[in-house]
């Protein structure tokens, strides 16, 4: 199961636009309709010690040898369907092919992947619509239980 992007399907990073750092996604389960949004980076990197004998072949820099280098390595992002609790259940029950996954937008950075998450999570509201949504965060400082924990209708209607 590849991913979809204006009804073209996505397997490979080859697909993705050029200077892509990580994309904005919904993934819905195809029973109940229920979906998730979240964001997914293409790239991952890894600071990984430099061995002895790279060390070795560094003689000829000036001043202090770096001791660590960075490890660039592509992410799980053809096989991942989200990190939500319901979402890994379903999976894990139902398989892969129980939904659908959609990428809604592509973005060039780390703050903009973020940015972009969030827009669409307040677009679509996903915390006011627990029903439809698996979400019941934005950035672990929204949560969709503050939605229903006061119902201000009540205490303005007791008041008299």
């Amino acid at each position: 199961m590849s991913w979809t992007y204006n009804q073209n399907e996505i397997g490979d990073i080859s697909q993705f636009p050029e200077n892509t750092y990580g994309f904005v996604y919904m993934t819905t389960h195809k029973a109940t309709g229920k979906a998730y949004i979240g964001k997914k980076v293409l790239y991952h990197t890894k600071k990984m010690k430099i061995g002895k004998r790279e060390l070795a072949k560094m003689e000829h820099v000036v001043g202090r040898r770096p001791s660590y280098k960075l490890a660039v390595k592509e992410s799980d992002w053809k096989t991942y369907y989200g990190s939500q609790a319901g979402i890994k259940q379903i999976l894990q029950e139902d398989g892969p092919d129980a939904f659908q996954r959609e990428i809604l937008k592509f973005a060039p950075s780390k703050k903009l992947l973020t940015y972009y998450e969030v827009q669409y999570q307040m677009i679509y509201q996903v915390l006011e619509k627990p029903e439809e949504y698996f979400n019941d965060n934005i950035l672990g400082k929204f949560y969709s239980k503050d939605f229903f924990e006061v119902d201000f209708e009540d205490i303005f209607e007791n008041k008299d």
